[in-house]
Parts: structure tokens; C-alpha cells; sequence
């Protein structure tokens, strides 16, 4: 079987030393990456980095082999190209169509995708020059991901971080497989992880919610072409690329911020792990240990509840439902009722358990069991949390007008 044949571009930014984390998980799951850095690159993260790293000759210029143009070849040869760091200076030269190295040169030739992975400062981002490259570039059909928040250089913090590179890694992937972009133009909000409710400083009552499924369900969605906000509680996890990330602590918070969220959403998709009760009162001090601990708790607001009673008339809401049979019903008993009392379109119901159960939370697999306000129900069986998020959003976009 071929390998895809994969190049990196690297423009001449700080964040060019996280494109060697990037070109090791490419060459790692199995492409054949070609680095092309420019001139400026290279002041960042020398030739002999990046030919070690690919175990392949590194192109720094179009006057090195010229019998076998290589400003021409590189490019046509691609089945993917990345750029990671792409600076303000790379989105401007590769938005007017400049051809002044070889980076460049080969970004004109190449007929398959393209990705742009941008890094710089937020002034620079936010800039209506670099907005309006940015425009051009996704309007020829090139995937501009969105760059992260946090740390920038120096003590300076704000939107223009190199996501991270485990997570663009997986955007390729995705791009090589060639999914369809059927969720293009729509705004998609998604909860994940497990909220936290504080007893003292100290302590908490939480779940097990890892957040791995919501994060299945940004990255698909994004790759699908939404615009993608993740509420998350309390997930230790690398951002996903191109996805904005909302930070919350406690139910009251994640309902107030997917709340927020959800006014200009076309679906809202709740699978975080909330908690149904918080303590009464939170203290300043920590509690010191007795023989017997009483905690008074209070019911915490219902968000689907809340979601369903606010929708928009062609607005889709998904609910998750981490079920256990009992003598009352089965999974799906409990399930169906959950759905029925929600009034959401979909409810993705999965048996979980302290044995025999190895989906749901903080594993890397799942299966469910999809259940549609029209009565139908799909099986979704044992397989990625990928898998599943890829199945929800099939129905999903069943029901989007």
C-alpha cells in the first residue's frame, strides 16, 4: 500500500519547534513527510532536525536540483500540504498568490489539500489584513485552522498559539481521509467532561467524565466543517485544533456558559457529565474529619431541560444518557424515559459499569445506543469514540434544516 505523501511547511515563527512534534506524529502513523521550511525557519530549528526527524533530504530551495524542478514537483507529487507555523507573512504570500521560495512555489502547484496551522500574535491575528487573507484562503477551499489561546512569546497571552501538535496531527489524518465538509457553515456547541461541585476548598463531588467523548465530538465536527465551541468542565486534555474552548468548573457555571453559547448555535450537543445535586453551602475552611460526615444537597438546574424550553425552531439538541439497568427497567427502559421527560431530538444511550463495561467514561472506546424523538433507535457498536461521535453527527445532520 502507498504511503500518503505528506509536506510540511514551516514558516518562520517561534512555534516552528512544535512542528518537530508535528512531523513525529506524522511519520509515526505512517506518511512520508517532505519538510519545505523557509529561509526564516530554519533560524528557528536547523536542516539537520527535520532530515533526522522525516529520514528524508530536507527542500530549502528552488535552486537545489533544479533538473527535477522541484518548485513543480513537490507540490504535484502531494497528497497533502501543511503549513505549521503559518505566520502573517506565509497567510499574505499564499492569500496574493507570491511565489518567492520554495515553500510558496510549491503551495501554487499543489492540487490537493491544504492545510494552514496559523501562530502569531493576537494583534497580528486579529488584524483586518490578516482576517482578510484568512477570508480568501478558506474561500479557495484551504482549511485555515483556528489558532489556540494561551502563552505567547514573552509574557504576552491571548488567540494566536500553534494548537497542539498531537491534535493537528489528528486534522491531517482526518483531511487524508477525505470527509465531507457537510457540516460547513453551521455553529455546533458541544459540552464535555465532569462538573465538580466543592464541599470546601478541598473537596469536591464529581464523576469520572474524562471528556474524551466530547472531544471526539469537537474534533469530527470540525473536521466536518463546523464552527465548533467545547464547554468543558474540569478535562486534562490537549485542545482540539480549531475548536474555541470554554473552561467551567461546577453545573451552575457549564449552564451558564453553554446557555450563552447555545443562542446562535444550530445544535448544541450535551455530553458532559453534570451533576444532579450540589452542596447547600460551600465552606471557606476545610472540613476537618469526624466519624460521620452530613452534607445537605440542593438539585442543580436542569440544562437540557432548560435547552429544550429555549430552543429555535430548527435548532437541534443531543443528550447523553450513562445508564445502568436496575430492577426498575432495562438501559434502554431508563433511557427511552429519560428521552421521553427531555424532549430532545436525539439521546445517545450507553451502558456503563464498574465491570463488564468497557465503554463510556475515561476509556478510549464506546457504543451506544441512539434513540430519535421519531421512535428510531440505532446501534452504534463497540469502536472509537471517533466512530460514535461520526455516527451522531450523521443524524444529526439528518435533522438540520
Amino acid at each position: 500500500m502507498t504511503r500518503p505523501q505528506v509536506v510540511l511547511g514551516v514558516s518562520g515563527g517561534i512555534a516552528a519547534y512544535k512542528a518537530v512534534e508535528l512531523l513525529r506524529q506524522l511519520t509515526e502513523s505512517g506518511h512520508d513527510v517532505t519538510v519545505v521550511p523557509t529561509a526564516a525557519a530554519l533560524s528557528f530549528v536547523g536542516e539537520p532536525t527535520w532530515a533526522a526527524l522525516s529520514g528524508r533530504p530536507v527542500a530549502t530551495s528552488v535552486w537545489t536540483d533544479v533538473h527535477e524542478v522541484p518548485h513543480v514537483r513537490i507540490g504535484q507529487a502531494a497528497d497533502l500540504v501543511v503549513v505549521a507555523p503559518a505566520t502573517a507573512d506565509l497567510l499574505a504570500k499564499a492569500a496574493a498568490g507570491l511565489a518567492d521560495d520554495l515553500l510558496t512555489n510549491t503551495l501554487l502547484t499543489a492540487r490537493c489539500p491544504v492545510v494552514f496551522a496559523p501562530a502569531m500574535h493576537t494583534e497580528m491575528w486579529e488584524h483586518p489584513a490578516t482576517q482578510a487573507n484568512v477570508a480568501t484562503l478558506r474561500a479557495r477551499g484551504c482549511l485555515v485552522v483556528e489558532p489556540a489561546v494561551g502563552r505567547l512569546t514573552g509574557a504576552d497571552s491571548g488567540k494566536g498559539r500553534l494548537p497542539d501538535p498531537v491534535e493537528l496531527a489528528a486534522v491531517c489524518r482526518r483531511v487524508l481521509a477525505g470527509v465531507d465538509q457537510d457540516l460547513a457553515g453551521r455553529r455546533v456547541v458541544v459540552s464535555a467532561g465532569g462538573t465538580r461541585e466543592h464541599l470546601d476548598p478541598v473537596r469536591f463531588l464529581g464523576n469520572r467524565s474524562s471528556g474524551k467523548q466530547g472531544w471526539a465530538l469537537a474534533r469530527t465536527a470540525q473536521a466536518r466543517g463546523a464552527e465548533v465551541v467545547v464547554v468543558a468542565a474540569n478535562v486534562a486534555l490537549p485542545e482540539p485544533a480549531g475548536v474555541k474552548v470554554v473552561r467551567v468548573t461546577s453545573a451552575l457555571e457549564l449552564r451558564d456558559a453553554v446557555l450563552a453559547e447555545a443562542v446562535s448555535a444550530d445544535v448544541v450537543v450535551m455530553a458532559a457529565a453534570v451533576a444532579d445535586y450540589r452542596p447547600v453551602e460551600r465552606l471557606a475552611t476545610k472540613r476537618k474529619k469526624t466519624d460521620t460526615l452530613q452534607v445537605e444537597l440542593v438539585q442543580n438546574p436542569d440544562v437540557l431541560g432548560e435547552l429544550v424550553a429555549a430552543r429555535s425552531a430548527d435548532q437541534v439538541l443531543v443528550g447523553f444518557a450513562a445508564e445502568t439497568g436496575d430492577a426498575d427497567g432495562s438501559v434502554l427502559d431508563h433511557g427511552r424515559a429519560k428521552l421521553a421527560r427531555k424532549g430532545c431530538d436525539l439521546l445517545v444511550v450507553n451502558e456503563v459499569g464498574e465491570t463488564g463495561h468497557p465503554t463510556g467514561f475515561e476509556g478510549e472506546s464506546n457504543a451506544a445506543v441512539v434513540l430519535a424523538a421519531d421512535g428510531a433507535a440505532v446501534e452504534v457498536p463497540l469502536g472509537s469514540k471517533e466512530a460514535l461521535a461520526d455516527r451522531v453527527w450523521d443524524l444529526v445532520r439528518e435533522r438540520l434544516h
